[in-house]
């Protein structure tokens, strides 16, 4: 008998780079992506392979994957102090 998928929320998340720069992303599962950032694998973003590496400074829940690319789209458009604010503010909690 096939088991029922279970649909876990998306995530919008930040990482600081060893740079300092700040990437921006989406998935479902946040341990399991910075791992891959973090790794020397093909499943890393070109962007952070070359800047380890990163750490999680802001992460957000969305209900559904439309909810979590609009919500990265718009994170992407800010200006750089407006998302070191954002990280700032989720690093307090």
């Amino acid at each position: 008998m096939k088991k029922p998928k279970t649909k876990s929320a998306w995530t919008v998340y930040i990482l600081r780079c060893a740079d300092g720069s700040l990437y921006t992303g989406i998935t479902r599962d946040i341990a399991r992506r910075v791992g891959e950032h973090n790794s020397n694998g093909v499943r890393a973003a070109r962007y952070t392979r070359a800047r380890r590496p990163v750490t999680l400074v802001y992460r957000e829940p969305a209900a559904t994957r439309s909810a979590a690319s609009k919500r990265e789209y718009r994170i992407k458009r800010m200006t750089r102090a407006d998302k070191q604010r954002l990280a700032g503010k989720s690093s307090k909690k």
